[in-house]
């Protein structure tokens, strides 16, 4: 989810450990959660709504890194793409700032968050300025490959890149609840943010001064979310809302038609509905059209 952001690089951790994302020979790759695969509910058991209420400090610090370096990365990536179109002191200057007071490996995630907005800010910005709105999904794509990469499989099917939205939205204090009637599944998958926290921290650090490129954070987000469902193998849609409980949206991840994805594996997707659009949904009186 986008709107404002701050960046870093990899930086050292403390030392492998659960989820640190260690390598072999010791070399410390992005810091991710890795979460064990969610076992099925016993019949008659509750399915949690908001299940990662009582995620730990650390790994929301680990998020935040991870997020920071699918930003950065994707977009070194993207530029790389076009060529010789860009002024290289320019790239130097934004990412001397992108990189300027990182926060040490194990400070609070509250500390991350505040770069990676600062950073997510500057990068939207710099895009902006110089080549248009209009690139801001390809720059999402690009940010996809490498989530594609550094966000592990779970062995959930389309469930993974939900519970990855469900994730984020409890990294922003975002309300968020998954279906009751339906969990999420390896065949479809959903999740309900119906409180949408991010509208909250722009407003909040545009009031301290942060300067935010975009209008909506929806112009960005949805077009980010979507990459990376289809960067999993999924089909995604997604439809905003706007009613008494704030700005919202519905996510849907949906294996290809006949597939499904195997424990550790992507399965083709479907074509992604063009941009613009979403998957078929009733309307609501309160939704907005889709931005990505």
């Amino acid at each position: 989810m986008g709107g404002v952001s701050e960046g870093s690089g990899v930086p050292a951790g403390p030392g492998p450990g659960p989820g640190s994302g260690a390598r072999a020979g010791g070399d410390l790759g992005p810091r991710t959660a890795v979460l064990a695969a969610a076992a099925s509910p016993r019949p008659g058991a509750e399915q949690p709504r908001s299940p990662y209420r009582a995620m730990g400090d650390a790994e929301r610090s680990a998020l935040w890194r991870q997020r920071l370096h699918e930003a950065e990365a994707g977009l070194t990536r993207y530029l790389v793409s076009r060529g010789d179109e860009l002024h290289l002191t320019d790239w130097f200057v934004l990412q001397s700032e992108l990189f300027a007071d990182l926060p040490a490996p194990d400070a609070p995630a509250v500390e991350w968050q505040r770069v990676f907005f600062r950073d997510q800010a500057l990068m939207e910005r710099f895009l902006v300025l110089r080549y248009g709105e209009e690139v801001l999904g390809h720059w999402a794509r690009s940010n996809a490959e490498v989530h594609r990469e550094v966000e592990p499989d779970h062995g959930r099917g389309a469930a993974d890149p939900i519970h990855r939205i469900a994730r984020q939205a409890e990294l922003y204090g975002s309300d968020y609840e998954f279906d009751d009637e339906a969990p999420p599944g390896p065949e479809h998958a959903a999740l309900t943010i119906t409180h949408c926290a991010i509208w909250d921290y722009r407003e909040k650090a545009r009031r301290s001064g942060v300067r935010l490129t975009l209008a909506s954070p929806c112009t960005y987000c949805t077009e980010a979310l979507s990459a990376n469902i289809r960067a999993k193998g999924y089909r995604p849609a997604h439809r905003l809302t706007h009613g008494p409980t704030g700005h919202g949206c519905r996510w849907e991840a949906t294996a290809g038609s006949g597939t499904t994805a195997p424990a550790g594996t992507t399965a083709p997707a479907a074509p992604a509905a063009p941009a613009g659009t979403t998957a078929p949904a009733a309307p609501a009186a309160t939704d907005e059209p889709g931005e990505s």
